[in-house]
């Protein structure tokens, strides 16, 4: 329904010549790809979302990769952190355990990812982005939104017209493929990105909004997770047409503001500005385990290892936290979350180890002691800029680690990661020598 052919003037998707009504082919390009909708120009809050951002990115990098499918993620006991649309095919997807993505898929091709690749590619294409409009509120770091009103006379054109141009370059100077959703407020237009993928452009104007969601089911919002969707159907609001069929004071009364949401978005409502100083909430880091671990001093080193690259990424973007929380996860996958509270924001590696070593010992020892665990994780939330490193009554020696530790990053930016490790570190990168059989004594 996001790309009908009215009797009104469109677009050619490949290269942005306006093309008359009823037209099947573009004058210029020869192309079919034509873009119709009665709203066309008309519309300008977008929604654009890179499409299989890490497995896209590692395809262009090793073209070797084309046709096959592709997952990105470490381990078999970790997760599939992004998966290519030839995997998909294959039911993979984000999220998934990697012995299940592996099971349905053998021929796969795995590849544990470059965080700090993707992140430069995410920002080069936000840069494009920026290029159009200063309004682009970033969602992660493979999808965001633009407001678009305003910049016919700047960019001589619609925001539509604008829109394909920029789904050109992103292509052509970063080798990716976007979907582009556009619409008149937030939800319609990352509701529509997902109706034409990949390399996508679906719209979704005022006139048609209401008969496209009515049959749709409630978990097809936006945020309407599982449970919410189980709770929401036992109360025999199946649909959103459903939903449509309550007062906002009854949805708020049984739902509370998740309810008063959903009432809000079914009448195809939002009112929210695109936000360009929208706040990170939290920095964390987890890893999966191999094997699953019970010994106490793998997982403190494991806690270490986690503490050292949370504290790495709050340094890097100069956050610090007030909320300290670490996460666990059993071998029987139920998750564990403790966290505390601080006096001061905390950034430092040696901070977020103390602190949640006395809560991982804790799970250790409790009454399940002995139980294994295959994911540890560390975050900080609350953030804020960082106020200096707080002095520890209880503890004389922290004050000297802290300052040990603020060296040592000095030290890293001027000579490599590696310039200085800890013990702790150092434990992790070099294994013991292995040791010879020795001869049996001759007789």
């Amino acid at each position: 329904m996001t790309i009908i052919n009215h009797d009104n003037a469109g677009l050619c998707r490949d290269c942005g010549t306006g093309v008359a009504q009823n037209t099947h082919q573009c004058p210029k390009c020869r192309s079919y790809r034509l873009l119709y909708h009665e709203e066309l120009h008309a519309l300008s809050i977008a929604h654009i979302d890179c499409d299989a951002f890490f497995a896209t990115v590692e395809k262009r990098d090793n073209p070797e990769l084309a046709d096959k499918p592709v997952i990105i993620g470490g381990g078999t006991r970790g997760v599939v952190a992004a998966a290519c649309y030839n995997a998909r095919v294959y039911g993979i997807h984000s999220a998934m355990p990697m012995f299940k993505a592996l099971k349905a898929c053998p021929h796969a091709v795995v590849i544990r990812g470059n965080h700090q690749k993707y992140s430069r590619e995410g920002t080069r294409v936000k840069n494009i982005m920026r290029e159009y409009t200063p309004l682009v509120q970033s969602l992660s770091i493979d999808e965001a939104f633009l407001d678009l009103t305003g910049t016919e006379r700047l960019h001589n054109g619609s925001p539509a017209s604008t829109l394909v141009e920029m789904q050109k370059r992103i292509t052509t100077e970063v080798g990716i493929t976007v979907s582009v959703g556009l619409s008149y407020n937030k939800f319609l237009a990352k509701t529509a990105s997902d109706l034409d993928k990949p390399n996508g452009f679906a719209l979704i104007g005022k006139a048609e909004a209401q008969d496209f969601l009515k049959d749709k089911p409630v978990d097809f919002i936006f945020g309407v997770g599982p449970a919410f969707a189980r709770t929401l159907n036992r109360a025999g609001i199946l649909t959103i047409a459903d939903v449509r069929k309550r007062s906002d004071k009854d949805m708020m009364t049984q739902f509370g503001e998740g309810g008063l949401r959903l009432a809000k978005l079914a009448r195809a409502e939002d009112s929210r500005p695109v936000d360009t100083q929208s706040i990170r909430k939290s920095i964390s880091t987890e890893i999966t385990f191999n094997t699953d671990i019970s010994n106490q001093e793998e997982l403190t080193d494991k806690l270490w290892q986690v503490c050292e690259k949370t504290s790495q990424r709050a340094k890097a973007k100069d956050m610090a936290g007030y909320v300290v929380t670490l996460k666990l996860k059993t071998h029987y996958f139920k998750s564990l979350s403790r966290r505390r509270t601080l006096a001061d924001p905390v950034q430092l590696a040696d901070i977020l180890f103390h602190t949640t070593l006395p809560l991982l010992q804790a799970e250790i020892t409790g009454p399940k002691k002995g139980q294994k665990f295959r994911l540890i994780g560390v975050g900080i939330s609350n953030l804020c800029p960082p106020t200096g490193d707080a002095a520890d009554l209880l503890d004389p020696s922290a004050q000297k680690r802290r300052k040990a530790e603020r060296a040592s990053d000095k030290a890293r930016e001027k000579f490599g990661a590696d310039a200085v490790m800890t013990g702790r570190t150092l434990r992790r990168k070099v294994k013991p020598p292995a040791t010879k059989p020795t001869k049996p004594p001759q007789p």
